[in-house]
């Protein structure tokens, strides 16, 4: 691993955060993979020798639970998924160079190979936990068969997660209010023996990483915190039967996320053993046995930071392997503005998108350049709409079809003329722009660079207007000439975006060449003769989006009833309102309380936490920094302006290293902000 800027000499890996082979994919996990993909196309357009691996996460307690629920092995069910994943991805142009499965034999090999160098350094030892166990059923509860409430910011939790809060990896024990997910009763914890890995002695270590790793501010920043706090050694093996046995033992498995990242290893080797070592050699790249490695950026989900910025490089480390070079973590993706919900089909699912009959390069450029890296992305179908109508049909598919269209009935393909200075200049410059883009992992921009090349070339052909010059003259040759050799630069700029499209612009303009293997000077290769083409993209009409739209709504309210009648209680009371508090505070008590009209000046969300989001209230007297959790509850940008009630004498907290001076009342888990319904002035006291 280098540093240096791309393309370097050595070899690149790029990966992406493993899919648990325990559902359907949907767009939200299509987002990784379509990103993942766009980094590594973009890499080779660099010039830089890449590999884009992955694999299917067959192991942990989800798969566990979930083919138990089906009446299959753990292997039968995840390996059904696995399969499906394999056929999925290539629907939408990702194209993997290895997809294999941790639960192979050289992710196995690999597995134990890493867990033997780490006991070999002295970086495992054996110690009593707490295991939460579930008495009635007398057996141990790991990871997601048991659920509570977070230690560390009181949210609901998985075992193993804080998913719904702080997001923090949880070690057995930590948990409180453990309940059992096999019962749905209290379970106890008991003292069990396993196995650790010393990660509190890299501490040193991972801070200096921190400092030099490339990607997303997120991935760099978040880890920070946990190192600062100090950081806790890490449970690797679970009391389970599904999964890499540990080493000599036989009744512990390793916990999955000691495999799940290995299978990147394992599946490079994998690739460099169809290929040969001579074309792409795997060792070169995880730099075995302590070489300096190639580079290895990994595109991961903001919720899987921690495992790649704490214990995956800490594990690399120890084992005398090369750390990662950048590590990008995406934001979340929103389904109208609400929390993606699988469980209330608020969801657009990948199968669902193709069977639309929507071509994948549409759903791909939406979400890549819909944001930046680390930004949520909201998805709706009329945004989606507006970027494929606005820029791919009127933007690059209008320009290069009239280009193409007028060359060919003109011309019949390629004119005999020179590109013009002032075009090869615009098409560096697009080239340039890209390639800064690439370097740092900005995928939007690099996207944006061939749509705004595509705009200059409508802006080209409408200035000089070919149809007004005599029929066959030098004059209008140059004009289109100009124009298809722009058409040939957006191609390959979009093509790690867009690949499907990018190789229909090449046939259509008779150049016998793969547009996927070329480099950015490919930019100004020369056209060949050609006949009229098709249109690139097609437009999606306002009656096919209020379909779409009726068709989401109608399965989000199907599977809410759906999932009413399954809990729906007759002895029960039906309100779902928490009961009121028995115990009652006194009048003085109340009249302490300074509760203040306040208006929102300004809002911004905070760095490396999902939900919290840092105001500016001004409540008259003084304007307070506030912070809320209202992230993915509300629209952040259109918070600015609001009236807002303000408990004022709250003690100040500080959260995810943000001071708090106050909160801001909100009602229900919707986060409904109260507010005033007059004109009360900010800094009015509520009586």
């Amino acid at each position: 691993m280098s540093h240096e800027e791309f393309p370097t000499d050595g070899p690149a890996v790029v990966t992406c955060g493993l899919p648990y082979a325990n559902g359907d994919l949907h767009i939200g996990h299509l987002r990784g993979y379509t990103a993942a993909d766009a980094v590594n196309r973009s890499l080779k357009k660099l010039g830089q020798q890449s590999a884009y691996v992955c694999g299917s996460d067959m192991h942990g307690t989800p798969v566990a639970l979930n083919s138990a629920k089906e009446g299959v092995s753990p292997e039968e069910y995840a390996m059904e998924y696995h399969e499906k994943y394999a056929e999925t991805f290539p629907k939408f142009n990702v194209e993997f160079d290895n997809y294999g499965h941790t639960h192979d034999e050289t992710n196995t090999e690999i597995t134990r190979e890493f867990v033997e160098k780490l006991e070999a350094a002295g970086y495992v030892y054996e110690d009593e936990i707490l295991v939460a166990w579930d008495p009635e059923e007398d057996q141990p509860l790991p990871d997601r068969y048991v659920e509570g409430t977070c230690p560390y910011c009181g949210e609901q939790a998985r075992g193993d997660e804080c998913d719904e809060g702080c997001g923090r990896h949880l070690e057995p024990g930590e948990i409180e209010d453990p309940v059992s997910t096999l019962t749905g009763n209290p379970a106890e914890y008991r003292e069990r023996e396993h196995k650790y890995f010393a990660v509190s002695e890299l501490a040193d270590y991972l801070s200096e990483f921190l400092d030099r790793v490339e990607g997303t501010s997120n991935a760099r920043n978040q880890p920070r915190e946990w190192i600062e706090e100090g950081l806790k050694d890490w449970c690797i093996t679970r009391d389970m039967d599904w999964g890499i046995d540990y080493p000599g033992e036989e009744d512990l498995v390793l916990y999955v996320w000691v495999d799940a990242p290995i299978e990147y290893v394992s599946s490079t080797k994998q690739y460099s053993e169809r290929v040969g070592a001579d074309e792409y050699d795997w060792e070169e790249v995880w730099g075995r046995d302590g070489g300096d490695g190639g580079e290895i950026v990994h595109v991961i989900g903001r919720d899987i930071i921690q495992h790649h910025t704490i214990f995956w490089p800490a594990m690399l480390h120890a084992t005398d392997h090369a750390e990662p070079r950048s590590v990008c973590a995406t934001g979340f993706v929103t389904i109208d503005g609400k929390g993606l919900s699988t469980s209330r089909n608020r969801a657009i699912w990948a199968e669902e998108y193709l069977d639309e009959g929507f071509h994948p390069d549409l759903l791909r450029y939406y979400l890549t350049t819909m944001g930046g890296f680390q930004q949520d992305l909201d998805f709706t179908w009329e945004r989606f709409q507006e970027r494929v109508n606005g820029e791919l049909v009127g933007t690059v598919g209008n320009f290069v079809y009239r280009s193409m269209l007028f060359a060919a009935r003109n011309f019949d393909g390629t004119p005999d003329a020179d590109v013009s200075d002032e075009v090869r200049a615009r098409i560096d410059d697009a080239v340039e722009q890209f390639e800064a883009a690439v370097r740092d992992y900005d995928v939007r921009n690099a996207g944006d660079a061939a749509v705004e090349l595509a705009q200059f070339g409508n802006e080209y052909i409408q200035q000089h207007e070919p149809w007004q010059l005599e029929d066959g003259s030098d004059e209008q040759a140059q004009v289109i000439r100009d124009c298809l050799q722009v058409a040939t630069a957006v191609a390959v700029l979009l093509e790690p975006t867009c690949p499907g499209k990018a190789e229909t612009v090449w046939a259509q303009l008779g150049i016998d060449a793969d547009v996927h293997a070329a480099e950015t000077d490919a930019v100004h290769t020369e056209p060949g003769a050609f006949d009229e083409p098709d249109e690139l993209f097609e437009k999606i009409e306002d009656d096919r989006v209020d379909e779409l739209d009726a068709a989401l709504e109608e399965k989000i309210a199907e599977a809410t009833a759906d999932d009413e009648d399954e809990t729906e209680d007759p002895e029960m009371d039906e309100s779902d309102l928490e009961p009121l508090i028995d115990e009652r505070i006194d009048f003085d008590t109340f009249e302490s309380l300074d509760i203040r009209v306040g208006r929102i000046e300004s809002a911004e969300g905070v760095e490396g936490a999902d939900k919290l989001v840092r105001l500016s209230v001004d409540i008259g007297v003084e304007t307070r920094q506030i912070v809320a959790g209202l992230k993915q509850l509300h629209d952040v940008e259109e918070l600015a302006g609001e009236k807002v009630i303000v408990l004022a004498n709250l003690e100040k907290a500080e959260l995810f290293g943000v001071e708090s001076n106050g909160m801001v009342l909100a009602a229900g888990d919707q986060a409904d902000l109260l507010t005033t319904k007059e004109d009360a002035e900010p800094g009015t006291k509520v009586l």
